[in-house]
């Protein structure tokens, strides 16, 4: 009795278009990463050797060295400032308030805008800093 062999299939698998896709993202996400930059506003920000990474997006509060403020673009006064974040208060929940105060600001006035912030009803607040390694000099 002759046992008939069965022919073994050659699989293959064409990898060509799995290798096309892979490149694309790849290519997409190096390109939408460098996107990823700060507002243009320039602050000297105090240095600090601890760093967490916040994505900055939303709502930035700006303490420039000449005690102007400004949030986002939009130039505030501390009279008016109260006002202006109990009424964004809603939408900023869950990401907060970033804090940019320049260096030179006096502690009392940030003390101050941080508790028109809290006052406000905005319990999530982020101050921004720069690591030493990112300063240039």
């Amino acid at each position: 009795m002759q046992l008939r062999e069965k022919k073994k299939k050659n699989i293959v698998i064409n990898i060509t278009s799995l290798i096309d896709v892979l490149f694309l993202l790849l290519i997409f996400f190096m390109v939408s990463s460098t996107f990823l930059e700060k507002p243009g506003m320039k602050l000297d920000l105090p240095k600090s050797k601890q760093k967490e990474a916040v994505r900055l997006e939303g709502y930035t509060l700006y303490i420039m060295s000449d005690r102007s403020i400004y949030l986002n673009e939009e130039k505030m006064s501390l009279e008016t400032l109260p006002a202006r974040l109990k009424s964004i208060a809603g939408q900023i929940e869950e990401e907060g308030i970033i804090l940019q105060a320049d260096e030179k600001v006096p502690y009392g006035l940030v003390v101050e805008t941080m508790d028109i912030i809290k006052e406000s009803g905005i319990t999530k607040l982020i101050v921004a800093t720069e690591t030493k390694a990112e300063t240039t000099t």
